[in-house]
C-alpha cells in the first residue's frame, strides 16, 4: 500500500513558476514508477509527466515539454514537478500517481495509487 500526499499548489500569474511535492509512505518508493496528471473543471483528467523507478527515464505531454520538469528523490519518497512559465490552461488540479511497472506510464489506469490533488490556478 503507498499512500501520496501532493502539496505545493496554489494562486499564480502567467509566466510564473511553482514546484509541487508529492510524498509517499512505504518504503518501496524507488520500486514505483511515477506521474503526474491533472484535471480542469469539465475536463477529463490527462497525463502530465512520468519518471521511472531510476529517474532515469521521464516522459511529458507535448503541452508541458520545455516547460514542466519531473523529478524524483528516492531518499526523500517524494517526487516533484516544476512547472516553469505557467499559463491560465495550466489551472487544474494536479495529481501524483504510482505504477507498480517501475517504467514510464502515459496512462490513468497503468496507475495504482493516486494522491488527492492539489489545486495549482495561473491568472492571465
Amino acid at each position: 500500500q503507498v499512500q501520496l500526499v501532493e502539496s505545493g499548489g496554489g494562486l499564480v500569474q502567467a509566466g510564473d513558476s511553482l514546484r509541487l511535492s508529492c510524498a509517499a509512505s512505504g518504503r518501496t518508493f524507488s520500486s514505483y514508477a511515477m506521474g503526474w496528471f491533472r484535471q480542469a473543471p469539465g475536463k477529463e483528467r490527462e497525463f502530465v509527466a512520468a519518471i521511472s523507478w531510476s529517474g532515469g527515464v521521464t516522459y511529458y505531454a507535448d503541452s508541458v515539454k520545455g516547460r514542466f520538469t519531473i523529478s524524483r528523490d528516492n531518499a526523500k519518497n517524494t517526487v516533484y514537478l516544476q512547472m516553469n512559465s505557467l499559463k491560465p490552461e495550466d489551472t487544474a488540479v494536479y495529481y501524483c500517481a504510482a505504477s507498480y511497472t517501475r517504467v514510464v506510464v502515459t496512462t490513468i489506469s497503468g496507475y495504482d495509487y493516486w494522491g488527492q490533488g492539489t489545486q495549482v490556478t495561473v491568472s492571465s
